[in-house]
């Protein structure tokens, strides 16, 4: 035991005139062992567990029967609606000035005038062109379609007006010319009978709006862009505008293999006519057939039966062109 006085000599405590509360009692207790790191959420192996734990309990809950999100999936590009194909219906149709979307054009591709062109007239209106490989191309336009390594996006097509075509044309002509399909499924024959309007001097090609062919990208590249200079209608009810055109003053033709009597063309050259195309197999409806002035067929020598839809309006036509011209000379 130290003397009294010594440095090292333990000195009385003063008695506290204040408690402390135990504050520097529970300073001194431990705090417990150092957490994982895995068990800190501001560590990164916390943050890992974290999003893991969060993982696994959305799996449990999509696997528990819970309905999953539904995927976003991104649709392919309608090819008979929305793609014109082949180098003559593009340019044909960028000619025209019909509205376009995007040119797509197949890598490493045989550059030729009209592909030239085609760019040309692309890069003049504005239009993107988008260089993608020839499979992509394939699989946009379809394995059975030719596309020769170009192809040009339109919009759906719009349609007129049956009666609005009819008032247009006779502004400036007396006896126009019409044609109109009945039971028509195939938009090649489509493409085919615009082709032929356009080339004898027609004004118009009508569709009914049921168990009918629309203008496709088959039927634009069947007419060599013909659809973009040749308007095609739309008749919600075709019994009914055929009707509409005969109190214009319109004989309604139609054409049927099976008839008798043949096309009076040269009685007809002055008239304004709406010839009336059926298909090949069914021929013209019943209704439409009573509603028709005169149903002809086209004499035919040979073996053969019957024409499709396209010859045989492409034949009529030109006879009506032919003496409609032979009258003018006259």
């Amino acid at each position: 035991m130290a003397k009294k006085g010594h440095p090292s000599a333990r000195k009385a405590k003063k008695p506290a005139t204040v408690g402390t509360g135990g504050h520097g009692r529970r300073a001194l207790e431990g705090k417990g062992p150092t957490p994982k790191a895995e068990d800190r959420s501001w560590h990164p192996a916390g943050k890992r567990k974290a999003a893991k734990d969060r993982f696994d309990s959305v799996k449990a809950r999509h696997q528990g029967g819970a309905p999953a999100p539904q995927k976003r999936t991104v649709r392919p590009i309608s090819v008979e609606a929305e793609l014109v194909t082949g180098r003559n219906s593009v340019i044909e149709a960028l000619r025209a000035k019909i509205p376009a979307t995007t040119l797509h054009i197949a890598t490493k591709i045989d550059m030729d005038d009209r592909v030239r062109e085609s760019i040309a007239l692309a890069n003049k209106r504005g239009i993107p062109l988008l260089e993608i490989p020839r499979p992509e191309l394939d699989r946009l336009t379809g394995a059975d379609t030719v596309h020769q390594g170009i192809a040009l996006s339109v919009p759906p097509y719009t349609y007129a007006h049956p009666l609005e075509l009819a008032e247009k044309a006779e502004a400036g002509d007396s006896s126009p010319v019409f044609v109109a399909l009945d039971g028509i499924t195939d938009p090649r024959n489509l493409g085919a009978i615009v082709r032929s309007v356009a080339a004898f001097g027609g004004y118009g090609v009508i569709v009914p709006k049921r168990r009918s062919v629309g203008v496709t990208a088959a039927a634009w590249k069947t007419s060599a862009g013909a659809i973009a200079r040749t308007p095609v209608a739309m008749a919600a009810n075709l019994t009914q505008t055929l009707k509409s055109f005969k109190d214009r003053g319109y004989f309604v033709v139609g054409l049927d293999g099976e008839a008798d009597s043949s096309l009076p063309v040269s009685q007809l050259a002055g008239t304004p006519l709406l010839i009336v195309v059926g298909s090949e197999g069914k021929g013209l409806s019943r209704l439409i057939t009573e509603t028709c002035d005169v149903i002809v067929s086209i004499p035919m020598s040979g073996k053969t039966e019957s024409l499709n839809a396209g010859i045989a309006a492409s034949v009529v036509l030109y006879e009506v062109s032919r003496q409609k011209l032979e009258k003018k000379k006259s």
